[in-house]
């Protein structure tokens, strides 16, 4: 019985919480009435990685997303590379002082000194350079009266043998190898039992999936109001700053992208489902910054109400343009257009057809030739654009030449 009371009460947590997402800090005024569609794009190449980068502030009243993108690092560093994404909450001014200042901290430690790759001594300096940024920016929180923030941070280092995933919080990074899945962070949430061990420990209370009922995330830069636990060391606050750091040794063969991106996204696609909306628009010859854009888009559309950042990392195994792909695709949006032409018709000969409308009747239809992980969200620009063709021609035909501005 006690497990069954104690099953019921972890349910009924995540059912509240889903309800009341918002961070801590925020109130009714923390989202727009309408989203902010503008992407901020950036695209670049270093070595042998080429990198594509998307942000979208969305549904929120301000961007609080920042990113590093180091495709190539200075000096003796050459062939590294350095990716992460911030996501901040409660203000942007930790996700930005990360953006500007956590890879020094990461690359000052002494196992990026010599020219011998240590994994352990890799993965120790960026656990230290975690720390030491935290300790700095709460000495300038201090000092100059800092806004309550805080932010999350994924990351991933790439080294010329080794891919070092980083991460902190709930923002998340995959890798996709010989066509599949085959590593991804995992988040840090309060009910995760170690990390709900280590809260009670300092005092505090896991209430509806949150830390003391407010903060979202177990782990993260700056939120110093959960790190004032005298008796607490700076890894067993309320909040942590300590990353976990994974080690993959590369394979260049059949390594092919990564994927970084912030829980706004995460919020409208799953982590298999991501990675086989990446690959897909990618056998179609996007480009990693194309790629973005279209993961914004149909994060947006499939109701994603968050600030969104998305980076794709390509290796040259990343896969190239596939004509079976796009001949696929080809049909997918003729069959589209098709539809919504009939459905179109059927709804005028009942009165009037509308947009919404027609997305309902194809979302309830099953269509298996759909993009994997983006779905019918992920095609909105072509059933939109079918359905104002048939809009101007049908308004055109009721008015008449004239009428239209067509020569009488």
């Amino acid at each position: 019985m006690a497990t069954f009371v104690r099953l019921l009460a972890s349910r009924a947590e995540r059912m509240v919480s889903r309800l009341f997402k918002a961070e801590h800090g925020e109130g009714p005024g923390s989202f727009l009435e309408a989203p902010r569609t503008e992407k901020r794009l950036e695209r670049g190449e270093g070595g042998e990685l080429r990198y594509g980068l998307g942000a979208m502030q969305g549904w929120r009243a301000h961007m609080e997303d920042a990113h590093t993108a180091q495709p190539q690092l200075p000096g003796a560093l050459a062939a590294w590379a350095f990716f992460a994404v911030y996501d901040g909450h409660a203000g942007g001014t930790a996700a930005q002082f990360c953006a500007r200042h956590l890879l020094e901290e990461v690359v000052a430690g002494e196992a990026f000194a010599g020219e011998a790759e240590s994994p352990a001594a890799v993965k120790a300096a960026v656990r230290e350079g975690f720390l030491r940024i935290d300790r700095r920016m709460q000495a300038l929180a201090r000092a100059e009266g800092w806004e309550h923030a805080g932010s999350t941070a994924v990351a991933v280092l790439v080294s010329p043998r080794h891919l070092y995933f980083i991460n902190l919080g709930d923002s998340r990074a995959l890798l996709c190898r010989a066509g599949r899945l085959t590593f991804h962070t995992k988040d840090h949430k309060p009910g995760r039992p170690r990390e709900r061990e280590r809260i009670e420990n300092a005092g505090g209370t896991v209430l509806l999936q949150r830390v003391n009922g407010s903060l979202a995330v177990s782990r993260a830069l700056g939120d110093f109001d959960y790190k004032a636990v005298a008796w607490r060391g700076q890894t067993e606050q309320l909040v942590s700053a300590e990353p976990e750091v994974d080690e993959l040794a590369r394979c260049p063969g059949e390594d092919e992208f990564l994927v970084l991106a912030c829980d706004g996204v995460w919020d409208a696609f799953d982590t298999q489902g991501l990675c086989a909306f990446v690959r897909s628009r990618l056998l179609l010859g996007a480009d990693p910054l194309a790629v973005c854009e279209e993961v914004l888009d149909a994060g947006l559309h499939k109701g994603s109400r968050d600030n969104m950042t998305c980076m794709v990392v390509c290796f040259r195994g990343a896969p190239g343009t596939s004509q079976a792909a796009l001949q696929k695709e080809r049909e997918l949006d003729a069959h589209l257009e098709s539809r919504v032409a009939e459905l179109y018709g059927e709804q005028q000969d009942q009165g009037a057809a509308s947009l919404v409308a027609i997305f309902r009747c194809l979302a309830s239809e099953v269509n298996p030739s759909l993009p994997p992980g983006g779905g019918l969200a992920s095609k909105r620009a072509v059933i939109k654009e079918a359905y104002e063709r048939l809009r101007r021609s049908y308004e055109a035909q009721m008015l008449g030449p004239c009428e239209s501005g067509a020569p009488c």
